[in-house]
């Protein structure tokens, strides 16, 4: 089963994608991983409807280029110190649901406390455990950064290991 995580973002979309056979116990292994950097380190912040073109453009290739079965993104959360931050960030996760959705693959968002508490054990894990996390769970040489490719990474092994379990065991209450 082969997974494409996305961590949406207006400046950084990290995306991760891990491949294994269709069994819960097997191990994933790292198949791409990288960042849609949607503004430039310098010059003025292009307007966020260039920086949504070209997340959709650039997502599409990732898209077609790895084929997964299945397309893992991260929810919307809110932050009650920084509510407009939930309202940009849904600007991205709209175009990404697009892509995935003309794509034809499988579907599934994943709360950031429920990708954490699958990788780390813990829902609030820092972005260090994250990159711990996804170094040890897929035997990388290296932590993925920026933060933003662990997180996509963690968000494809957490969708994977829910598809993968049988229903009844994901831990919730009957």
């Amino acid at each position: 089963m082969r997974v494409l995580g996305i961590d949406p973002g207006l400046r950084l979309t990290g995306f991760g994608c891990v491949d294994g056979p269709a069994a819960a116990m097997t191990p994933p292994s790292f198949v791409d991983a990288g960042v849609i950097r949607l503004v430039a380190s310098s010059g003025p912040t292009p307007s966020i409807q260039s920086r949504l073109v070209e997340l959709e453009r650039d997502l599409t290739e990732i898209v077609e280029r790895n084929q997964p079965d299945l397309i893992a993104i991260e929810a919307l959360f809110t932050h009650k110190d920084h509510p407009f931050t939930a309202v940009l960030m849904a600007h991205a996760r709209g175009v990404i649901l697009l892509v995935a959705q003309k794509s034809g693959k499988e579907i599934v968002e994943l709360p950031p406390a429920d990708v954490k508490r699958s990788v780390t054990g813990s829902g609030r894990a820092t972005k260090a455990q994250m990159q711990a996390s996804a170094t040890r769970l897929l035997g990388l040489a290296e932590p993925p950064k920026p933060a933003d490719i662990a997180d996509a990474l963690c968000i494809a092994i957490a969708a994977r290991q829910r598809a993968l379990l049988p229903l009844g065991l994901t831990g919730g209450g009957a």
